[in-house]
């Protein structure tokens, strides 16, 4: 029987549980100021999946804010540990942060991702979303290749 998969939507005290994340989860190594930085801002959201102690998936999101309407959110990454992928880890992950940024106020949701995530695609439509097409993303210093500061 496969091993019990639980969620755990981090906050502010649980710097040291996102300190002892090991490689694999995130793109790079979790830095102790940003992830405290991040931890204790209310617009960001991390949802972390463990699989005992083991950090098997991760998936961050942030509130968007915005003078003349709702707030919407963004959902920033999604990843889980390669040999832990299809279980059904990142749509349980992706289901609660959509259900944290609709308690949150949030009336629309939305991200991107590239047009050959096979995976990634599936796993967003299998939540419902609806695919928009026609968009073009624009980015400066080295936002989309990963090699931002």
């Amino acid at each position: 029987m496969p091993e019990t998969i639980t969620l755990h939507l981090m906050g502010p005290d649980d710097l040291a549980r996102l300190l002892a994340v090991a490689e694999g989860v995130f793109d790079n190594p979790v830095r102790a100021d940003q992830a405290q930085a991040f931890l204790d801002d209310p617009a960001h959201v991390l949802v972390m999946a463990y699989a005992g102690d083991q950090a098997v998936g991760m998936a961050t999101g942030q509130v968007m804010l915005h003078p003349d309407k709702a707030p919407a959110f963004f959902v920033a990454e999604v990843g889980v540990r390669d040999e832990w992928q299809r279980q059904g880890i990142a749509r349980r992950m992706c289901a609660r942060l959509l259900d944290v940024a609709r308690a949150r106020g949030c009336e629309g949701i939305w991200l991107a991702t590239e047009a050959d995530n096979v995976a990634a695609r599936a796993l967003y439509r299998s939540l419902d979303a609806r695919e928009t097409g026609d968009i073009v993303v624009y980015d400066w210093d080295g936002a989309m290749n990963g090699s931002a500061p």
